[in-house]
């Protein structure tokens, strides 16, 4: 990545734009303000404040670095979750292939930074986003994209836009992961299908089979294993029909791989046969980074195999109580525009009171207002107004998109830098 554009970051002026900092450190840049090392919780910072723990941070880019090692697999982590250069050149340091994403402007993001391999986990055939695309792989020969293609219309759009192309457009076959689920195609027929397409224009070039096997339907370890199998017969198929070949390639690509089932994805991919080429066997899972406190909690594949490690939250939204109006109930003031809520409300966990930490106890998120948390509260809860609220969240993608600018705190709460977000 370019270590330019990521130190710029450093020398962007804190002010109103950025949320929860303190408001004197207005004036600064980021880097000074890094550079002062002040502490979350008695240096000025405002409620509500997000803060993303240092430690735990790391602790969660070692552990994937070293499980897709273990298992052989390529990684591509998902970049929607954070948007954050920052944490994309870290993923890189811990041994990421690369980076996913999602959107076009996500793809102008990582680019501005230097990302020099992209993912596109989604179909492309806006005109003016291939346009940009290609001049951005004609202007740097080191530049590695990949896309889905889901369709022979979409094929002939993306031809149409790459008309007379110096470098054609890598892309792979996209294999749905069932009826009703969200995009690819549907059976192997159609598959080839799109892939003849890919095959007859000069503007494109077939290197692989992808999909998601979090959209399966009705998700469980033997649904997921035998689409992960379908895939991977379709590389299979395509490479015993020569289609692999004709294109030039110098390695097939395999891609799978969300956040939820990628024991799945290792297991199956490990016994991927050997093709006529090297296969590049490439996970994409992203929430990883930050993990969470409640949907990912609940489903991170280390629940199954805990011998290979645990993630570990590195969240923590801090509010503070601005009312008490009864014994059962109490209000913070941070709300939907500071908290994921897509999944599950935020989970009460310390309390902070003249420097002293305990747990939440007898304290439960039951609603979010813009603005307001609304609390349920026990005979147990000792909470007073004035006293902060940490909370734990559920989603990093809707975690990191409310927050531009986040503190990056140690354990004790000194906070070392602040990660710069995207959306």
């Amino acid at each position: 990545m370019s270590t330019e554009a990521l130190a710029r970051l450093a020398g962007e002026r804190v002010d109103h734009r950025f949320k929860g900092l303190p408001p004197d450190a207005d004036g600064l840049t980021v880097g000074e303000l890094a550079a002062q090392r002040r502490n979350l919780f008695t240096d000025g910072f405002a409620t509500p404040v997000l803060a993303l723990s240092a430690e735990r941070l790391e602790h969660n880019l070692k552990l994937m670095e070293t499980y897709v090692a273990r298992h052989g697999l390529a990684f591509a982590p998902h970049g929607k979750t954070s948007m954050a250069p920052q944490l994309f050149q870290r993923q890189i340091e811990h041994g990421a292939w690369g980076i996913t994403l999602a959107m076009p402007h996500q793809v102008r993001v990582a680019r501005a930074f230097g990302v020099q391999r992209v993912f596109l986990a989604n179909e492309l055939v806006d005109p003016a986003a291939l346009r940009w695309v290609l001049a951005e792989l004609v202007a740097d020969p080191s530049f590695r994209f990949v896309c889905y293609v889901d369709s022979v219309r979409g094929v002939e759009l993306m031809d149409a836009a790459l008309k007379g192309a110096a470098r054609p457009v890598d892309v792979v076959v996209e294999l749905a992961a069932g009826e009703g689920a969200r995009t690819g195609v549907r059976t192997e027929a159609e598959c080839a299908a799109v892939a003849d397409a890919v095959a007859s224009v000069p503007t494109l070039r077939l290197v692989g089979v992808a999909g998601y096997e979090g959209e399966v339907p009705q998700a469980d370890p033997k649904r997921v294993d035998a689409w992960l199998r379908r895939l991977v017969a379709l590389a299979v198929d395509f490479d015993k029909a020569g289609r692999f070949a004709a294109a030039g390639l110098d390695e097939i690509v395999v891609s799978a791989g969300g956040s939820a089932w990628f024991d799945a994805v290792a297991d199956v991919f490990a016994g991927i046969p050997e093709l006529s080429l090297p296969v590049l066997k490439l996970l994409r899972s992203g929430a990883y980074v930050s993990h969470d406190d409640g949907h990912y909690r609940k489903l991170t594949p280390f629940n199954r195999v805990p011998e290979e490690g645990a993630l570990e939250p590195a969240f923590r939204l801090w509010a503070q109580v601005v009312s008490r109006p009864s014994a059962e109930q109490a209000f913070v003031n941070a709300g939907k525009r500071d908290a994921a809520h897509d999944l599950d409300l935020p989970f009460a966990q310390v309390v902070r009171r003249d420097g002293v930490e305990r747990p939440a106890t007898g304290i439960s998120v039951t609603a979010l207002s813009d603005q307001h948390a609304w609390l349920g509260t026990t005979a147990e809860a000792d909470l007073e107004v004035g006293d902060w609220l940490g909370m734990g969240l559920s989603h990093p993608c809707t975690s990191f998109d409310k927050w531009p600018l986040i503190p990056l705190a140690q354990a004790d709460g000194t906070v070392v830098d602040y990660i710069r977000t995207f959306f």
